[in-house]
C-alpha cells in the first residue's frame, strides 16, 4: 500500500544524513539560541557521500526575525526581502543557510508564496536534521508537506490533457517553469535531469499528491499563464535584489557566486582582488554579461 502525502513527507524528512551533516546543524542552531526552530538539509550535496571542499545548504527556521536577530537591521531586511542568506563553516564544511520565520516558511511553500524559491526547493527531497521541539518538527512537516501540491497547482492547468496524471511529466514541467523564473545558472535540461536522477521519489510523491488531491491544478490555462508570466517578472527581479541584499550579510559571496556559476555553466570566470573590495559593484557589472552571454537566464 502506497503511503498518505503526509507519511511519505515525514519519512523522507527523517531519512538519516552524514553525522557532520546533523552536528553542523545543531551548531548553525546553536547561534540563535531562543529562535532556532528547525534546521532543515536540502540541495545537491544530499547525493554525495563525499562533503569536504562542498558547499552545502541549509534553511533555518525561526520563531521569528526579531527574536533571531534583536533590533538590527538584519530583521527588517528578513522580513522584506526573505530570505538573509550567510556562510557558515563547522568541523571543515563550508555551507551557506536561509533564515525564515515559521510563519513565512509555511506561506512560501504554499500557493500564496511570494515567490517560486522556496517550494521548488522542498518540492525536491531535503532533510529535517535539527528540531527544538516535537511542535517545531511538526510544523516543519505540515509546511513541507505543501511544496509539492503546489508545483502542481500552479503546473497542471498548463500540461497536455494526456499528461496531467503523468506525476514525472508534472515535477519535470514543473521544475522548468520555477528555473525560469529566476535568474539561473543551470542549462535547459536541469529540469528533466533532477527528476530523472530520483525518478522512482517523484512518482510515488506525484502519485500520492495526485490520490489525496484529485482537483489539484484545475484552474483556467490563461490564468495559469499569466500568473507565471507574473512569477517570471518578479522572480528575476527578486533574484537581484536578493543578490544586493547578500552583499552586506554574504562575506565573499562574489566568489561563492563565480563558482556557482563555473560549476553550472561551464564557464571561468576569475575573481579579481578589486571585486572582492566591491562585490556590489562587480555583481552590477557581470550580471548584464552574464545575461547577454547566455550564462545565466
Amino acid at each position: 500500500m502506497e503511503p498518505s502525502l503526509r507519511d511519505f513527507v515525514a519519512s523522507e524528512l527523517a531519512e538519516p544524513v552524514d553525522p557532520r551533516v546533523t552536528a553542523m546543524a545543531a551548531a548553525l542552531a546553536a547561534r540563535y539560541p531562543g529562535a532556532a526552530r528547525t534546521v532543515l538539509f536540502y540541495g545537491s550535496c544530499l547525493r554525495e557521500k563525499q562533503l569536504d571542499g562542498l558547499m552545502l545548504d541549509f534553511y533555518l527556521i525561526v520563531s521569528s526575525y526579531d527574536a533571531a536577530y534583536g533590533r538590527s537591521w538584519l530583521a527588517t531586511a528578513n522580513r522584506l526581502i526573505p530570505p538573509n542568506v550567510f556562510p557558515f563553516e563547522h568541523d571543515g564544511l563550508a555551507a551557506k543557510y536561509a533564515v525564515l520565520s515559521e510563519a513565512d516558511f509555511a506561506r512560501e511553500c504554499s500557493i500564496e508564496a511570494r515567490s517560486v524559491s522556496v517550494w521548488a526547493r522542498f518540492a525536491q527531497p531535503s532533510r529535517l536534521v535539527w528540531a527544538a521541539d516535537e511542535a517545531a518538527r511538526e510544523a516543519a512537516e505540515e509546511a513541507v508537506l505543501e511544496a509539492a501540491p503546489t508545483l502542481f497547482e500552479a503546473t497542471r492547468p498548463l500540461v497536455p490533457n494526456d499528461m496531467r496524471d503523468a506525476p514525472l511529466a508534472l515535477f519535470k514541467a514543473g521544475f522548468a517553469l520555477t528555473y525560469g523564473a529566476e535568474l539561473r545558472a543551470e542549462r535547459g535540461q536541469r529540469a528533466d535531469a533532477v527528476v530523472e536522477a530520483d525518478a522512482e521519489r517523484y512518482r510515488r510523491l506525484g502519485e500520492s499528491v495526485l490520490r489525496e488531491r484529485p482537483g489539484i491544478g484545475g484552474g483556467d490555462p490563461a490564468a495559469a499563464q499569466r500568473a507565471w508570466r507574473a512569477r517570471r517578472r518578479k522572480g528575476k527581479a527578486l533574484t537581484i535584489v536578493r543578490l544586493v541584499k547578500a552583499s552586506g550579510t554574504f562575506a565573499n559571496g562574489i566568489d561563492y557566486l563565480a563558482w556557482k556559476i563555473n560549476r553550472h555553466a561551464g564557464t571561468k570566470i576569475e575573481v579579481k582582488p578589486w571585486q572582492r573590495r566591491w562585490p556590489l559593484l562587480a555583481g552590477l557589472i557581470l550580471l548584464p554579461r552574464l545575461l547577454k552571454r547566455g550564462a545565466i537566464r
